[in-house]
């Protein structure tokens, strides 16, 4: 992959954050420089390091599945892209408070997509520490974004920032084949 669609599968992998954190943001008045951090740290961690398993973890089968490479990044990309905008017609549970336990907990659960993206740089043999970087760094960017407007962006629906991301992934599969 280019620099350029890594900065983009960063941006995608980003939403989910985004929107956690833009829920959260919605719900807090004090304090809103160290809540914001207290989950952006774990998010950027998270999303940063989590590639990296999946990166490892492909090359225990990469001589098995080489010749079909271009079609699992397809693949991978098309289904997380399809989950973001199916999961963005779901209702979603808003927890109220970020306590380190919360906070780490979010920070996971928004970076299992991570895990499947680092599959998909073994395969394109993108740089692992600068993606991953990268990954994280927008990630962490993009929580305290989401966190700091979540009062003041009431108009733009999460809704439509996860369907927004599935469609960068639904981009980066067709583009991945082309």
């Amino acid at each position: 992959m280019s620099y350029f669609d890594i900065f983009i599968l960063a941006v995608a992998l980003g939403i989910d954050c985004t929107i956690a954190s833009f829920s959260q943001g919605l719900c807090f008045k004090g304090q809103r420089q160290i809540n914001a951090l207290r989950l952006a740290v774990p998010m950027g961690l998270f999303q940063g390091t989590f590639p990296i398993v999946g990166f490892i973890g492909t090359d225990y089968i990469y001589n098995y599945i080489k010749t079909f490479g271009n079609w699992i990044v397809f693949s991978i990309f098309l289904i997380l892209g399809l989950k973001f905008i199916l999961e963005s017609f779901q209702s979603k549970e808003v927890t109220k408070c970020i306590g380190i336990k919360n906070a780490i907990a979010l920070g996971f659960a928004t970076s299992i997509d991570a895990l499947v993206s680092g599959a998909t740089l073994n395969l394109t043999s993108s740089p692992l520490i600068l993606s991953c970087t990268i990954i994280g760094t927008v990630s962490f960017f993009l929580s305290i974004v989401g966190f700091s407007f979540g009062n003041i962006i009431r108009i733009l629906k999460p809704q439509y920032m996860e369907i927004f991301g599935g469609s960068i992934l639904i981009f980066l599969a067709i583009k991945n084949i082309l």
